[in-house]
């Protein structure tokens, strides 16, 4: 059985642009996934987390950090398509949550960019929930 965790942000650090009428397109966004190995007595598990940066001229906008965690039986044989599946979850919490907090920042107007599963290493992760 996988059990997932609510999702936890970390960090939301914003700092609002001098000038508020910036033209959107400006702005730009970086998003880095980290999966980390997790265990437990009795479990295994990974944790997905999603560090998002939006920069304007080279200044921090904001940084988001959010994550949670897969708890995984020991018996529980995971493929890609199961890895996938938890990465494309987590970031679709994260967008939600996003979509909800950025209301009164200059991101209103934004969303986090498409997830690119392209650049998703899955055989790097594969081992950690073997």
């Amino acid at each position: 059985m996988i059990e997932q965790t609510a999702l936890v942000v970390s960090k939301w650090d914003y700092h609002a642009p001098a000038d508020p009428n910036i033209t959107e397109s400006l702005i730009l966004e970086n998003t880095i996934l980290d999966v980390m190995k997790k265990t437990a007595a009795t479990k295994k598990g990974i944790a997905c987390r999603f560090s998002t940066y939006f920069t304007l001229d080279k200044k921090d906008i904001l940084e988001f950090v959010a994550e949670n965690t897969y708890v995984i039986d020991f018996d529980e044989v995971i493929a890609e398509k199961d890895l996938f599946s938890m990465i494309r979850n987590t970031y679709k919490q994260v967008k939600e949550t996003f979509d909800v907090r950025k209301l009164g920042t200059i991101l209103q107007e934004r969303s986090l960019n498409a997830l690119d599963e392209s650049k998703i290493d899955i055989n790097a992760i594969l081992p950690m929930v073997i």
